[in-house]
């Protein structure tokens, strides 16, 4: 099994005809995902690498039966295009597109919990699936069917720790990229209770960042709810306060959202808390013992 995606899923991929939406989209074919129809307001009738092309979502989905989407729209477009997904039933709705206004997004997640979607993102790197499914834009190569799953709010640590747990063959079920703005739609708490209930997913690495206090709340709830080992990395602690560190949600405020802060709290909660990235792995391997797999 999977959380969210998997092979029967089938995408959708709004700005299909953009650069960014056709190279990914190409990418997403290779991966083995079911990308089905694309959307590029007044580009109807035409297609991109053999994928039909649609004027409206409701069009797409009508004619392909397309289940989720993935919107490589610009930030001026993204939120008519999330909420149109949302409105169409596409689930989950996976928003690539980086620097939307704060407000839109508080619309966009709004819209999507009174509709009961799921939203991942926006500014992320999106979810994939190993051997199943991918929607966004994780580098296919690094995947590896297996027993972990992961979730982060940064991309780029994403990418080093999954190609980390492939090379120590305990691949992947699923891996989620939150997003790095203030406001995201999934949460790492949300996530955990998906992995919870995922018999193939045997233990889940999380990935925090410095600013807001999601990491506390993730460990308030492993200390109380999961049951699954955690082991978790969390970027960001040189980084002085009132400086931002990549993402717009990553900046520490007083003595909140500070590293230490929260690699206490997950301690506490007992989480294996890594001191570097490279350590996530083998700490993995210590819990769950050897694979067979193991390169």
């Amino acid at each position: 099994m999977a959380i969210l995606v998997d092979e029967q899923t089938r995408v959708l991929v709004q700005g299909i005809t953009g650069y960014q939406g056709e190279f990914h989209t190409r990418q997403m074919l290779a991966f083995g995902t079911k990308v089905v129809a694309g959307t590029s307001p007044g580009k109807g009738g035409t297609t991109v690498h053999g994928i039909p092309v649609f004027d409206t979502v409701e069009e797409a989905v009508k004619e392909t039966g397309a289940t989720a989407s993935c919107i490589f729209v610009p930030a001026r477009g993204a939120k008519d295009a999330a909420l149109e997904a949302i409105a169409s039933g596409l689930d989950p709705v996976v928003i690539i597109t980086e620097h939307i206004p704060v407000h839109d997004t508080i619309e966009i997640v709004a819209y999507a919990r009174e509709k009961g979607v799921h939203v991942v993102g926006p500014n992320g790197p999106g979810l994939a699936s190993a051997g199943r499914c991918k929607i966004g834009i994780m580098p296919n190569h690094l995947f590896q069917p297996g027993k972990v799953g992961v979730v982060s709010r940064s991309g780029t640590l994403t990418y080093e720790i999954v190609a980390a747990l492939t090379r120590a063959g305990l691949g992947e079920t699923t891996a989620i990229g939150l997003g790095g703005d203030p406001v995201v739609g999934l949460t790492f708490v949300e996530v955990l209770k998906l992995f919870e209930s995922d018999p193939e997913t045997q233990a889940v690495v999380l990935i925090g960042e410095i600013g807001g206090n999601a990491e506390e709340e993730a460990a308030d709830y492993i200390a109380r709810r999961f049951t699954k080992p955690v082991v978790a990395y969390i970027a960001g602690r040189t980084a002085p306060p009132g400086k931002r560190m990549g993402h717009a949600g990553a900046v520490i405020s007083g003595t909140e959202g500070t590293a230490q802060s929260k690699i206490e709290a997950l301690k506490a909660a007992g989480v294996a808390v890594a001191d570097l990235p490279s350590d996530v792995a083998e700490l993995l391997r210590e819990i769950l013992g050897p694979s067979r797999n193991s390169r």
